[in-house]
């Protein structure tokens, strides 16, 4: 691999074009001239310190001019930023310096107390500002491929985190895939919005600085909110943007202005469910890699939206990194069976920080590589190579639901959703409702253009897919509530209820003895208070098999021969009131006939 090149590539930048704008936050611009300047003297002050080589350097800044300064300040100094977000909890801040056994923390007045330890260095940058711009302006360190670039810490599956170590190599790779991919240039525009402690913050920023281009940094306000960060994306003049999935996937339903500027929208975190529209005016390029492997391993040119198209592929792998899909026995799956994602190549990190056995698990010797010392890591996902060669991502064992003895892919069926024109996003989790029987439940975020009837839905889904994977609960939301890894968090989607219901008629009590009488079987077999007489028991969370109980006990009520059939066509108590008083005239009558026919007879 070459050297490492994107300290001596800015520092080249800020000599040959001093005032090419580096960075904008709203109105306030930095040119790579002040970039490296500031990042050179926290360098030498970093330097004065005597801190040791690879020194992990806490970064704990809201997004800002100061936060990049700081993290290229660290590379320069030969430490390893470690991004933190102020917003976390001090409790987690604490716990991850200490686990990290951060050296320093580079912070402002107002975090220090929280972040104080014994052993470690506080620099406030607005309470040191003086002292820091004293020091000389000179780069002290140029990295090596092996020398550590940054940690990131990523949830682990027992709740304890991980921190992901990445060198300059990993990240040298990321950055001259990019440029390259996605041809960047001096004249492009940027977009910084990932969630700091998100390794996509990493790619939104480093390659571009590496091209020259800026980077404008979006506000918070505009973060999660897509109708605002569709007009600030345009307001911006942003060129090349990258988006997590859930926000993405409402951005590409919307009208996009004919000034619109931007080319690529990126996007990746979450699995993609939707494809773009043929008006849409710049490219969609879906993007997959975990942590542990510098961001990006594979990524594609999403193709335009067909009628029933599979989910959008995640891609092939990138320059310098190798995907191979291996069976429990370590053996290449044939192409277009599902094998789990193995990763090789340039992006794999060093492992995980002060984890040696859980490296050691994770970060395998690659049996497929010439160098001895090269190794494969282990993702735990699984996908598919489709007939013209790019991966379909099949999701980890743990994402897959066991409903009424189903095993099911609740993105297969969002991916269904995601079709119907008034379905800006959506996502399908199982959730327990009013019982110990889970149930698929869709929350819907509609598109601007209006407002989709559960009913409509219902249909679509039972259109595509089989009627165990349709949703037995539609619920509206406004936002995706996400968490600091652009995942969706789906322990914040709220309970479903009345008040969320999607397109929930009005409570009607049942005007009738017998509409009443129904409604109260109704409500026994779903396990609720209160069944309407016009609630349809579908949307309530019924499906076939409780439908069959449902079916039993007005037959035993009533001595009718209801069917499973009558309820699917009812659905409704009052509809199916009607039925059964239907069913008892006809009952009525074959009665009163064979009365005749016996008296005629006798």
């Amino acid at each position: 691999m070459l050297q490492p090149m994107l300290i001596r590539r800015v520092a080249s930048i800020a000599s040959s074009r001093p005032a090419q704008v580096a960075l904008r936050a709203g109105a306030a611009v930095l040119r790579y001239s002040e970039l490296d300047a500031n990042a050179n003297r926290l360098a030498c002050y970093l330097g004065a310190l005597a801190l040791p080589h690879e020194a992990a350097v806490a970064i704990c800044l809201p997004r800002s001019f100061e936060q990049v300064i700081a993290s290229l300040a660290v590379m320069k100094a030969g430490g390893a930023f470690l991004p933190l977000d102020p917003s976390w909890p001090t409790e987690r801040l604490r716990a991850l310096l200490e686990e990290s056994g951060a050296t320093a923390v580079i912070t402002d007045t107002e975090m220090a107390a929280r972040l104080s330890g014994r052993g470690r260095m506080t620099i406030c940058a607005d309470r040191d500002a003086a002292v820091i711009r004293a020091a000389p302006s000179h780069a002290l360190i140029e990295p090596r491929d092996e020398d550590l670039a940054y940690i990131l810490y990523t949830s682990g599956s027992t709740g304890t985190p991980k921190g992901v170590e990445i060198t300059h190599g990993n990240l040298d790779n990321l950055i001259r895939w990019h440029c390259e991919a996605f041809d960047v240039t001096e004249f492009d525009r940027a977009s910084h919005l990932a969630g700091l402690g998100f390794d996509a913050a990493v790619w939104e920023i480093w390659p571009y600085l590496f091209a020259g281009a800026s980077v404008s940094l979006a506000p918070e306000r505009v973060r999660t909110a897509p109708v605002l960060l569709q007009r600030w994306l345009v307001d911006e003049q942003i060129t090349i943007g990258f988006v997590p999935t859930a926000l993405a996937e409402p951005l590409l339903v919307a009208e996009w202005p004919a000034e619109t500027k931007l080319r690529l929208l990126l996007t990746g975190a979450d699995t993609l469910r939707a494809r773009p529209p043929a008006e849409l005016p710049f490219r969609l390029v879906n993007n997959y890699g975990p942590t542990e492997c510098a961001v990006v391993a594979t990524s594609c040119v999403v193709s335009q939206a067909g009628e029933f198209d599979p989910l959008p592929p995640i891609g092939r792998a990138i320059a310098g990194v190798q995907i191979h899909l291996l069976d429990a026995g370590g053996r290449h799956v044939p192409t277009g069976e599902i094998g789990e994602i193995f990763i090789g190549g340039a992006g794999v990190g060093r492992g995980y920080r002060n984890r040696p056995e859980l490296t050691a698990a994770s970060f395998l010797p690659d049996p497929f590589a010439d160098h001895p010392d090269a190794r494969l890591y282990r993702t735990g996902d699984f996908g598919r190579v489709l007939p013209d060669g790019q991966i379909l991502f099949c999701g980890r064992a743990d994402d897959q639901e066991k409903i009424r003895g189903h095993r099911i892919e609740p993105n297969e069926i969002a991916a269904a959703l995601n079709r119907h024109p008034l379905v800006a996003c959506s996502t399908v989790v199982a959730r327990a409702c009013g019982g110990d029987e889970k149930q698929l439940v869709a929350y819907i975020l509609p598109a601007p253009a209006g407002v989709p009837t559960a009913e409509a839905l219902r249909a679509l889904i039972a259109e595509q897919l089989p009627a165990y994977m349709v949703p037995t609960r539609f619920v509206r939301i406004d936002a995706l509530p996400l968490n600091s890894s652009g995942k969706l968090d789906k322990d914040a989607l709220a309970q479903p209820s009345d008040d969320n219901a999607l397109d929930r008629v009005p409570f009607r009590a049942p005007a009738t003895p017998l509409e009443a009488r129904l409604a109260a079987i109704v409500a026994g077999v779903l396990g609720t208070d209160r069944v309407g007489a016009d609630d349809n028991f579908f949307l309530l969370g019924g499906h076939s098999l409780l439908g069959t109980q449902v079916v039993l006990r007005i037959r035993d009520a009533f001595g009718i021969e209801l069917t499973l059939w009558h309820l699917f066509q009812a659905q409704t108590v009052a509809n199916l009131a009607g039925t059964v008083e239907t069913l008892l005239l006809e009952q009525l009558q074959r009665m009163s006939e064979q009365d005749a026919q016996q008296r005629l007879a006798s």
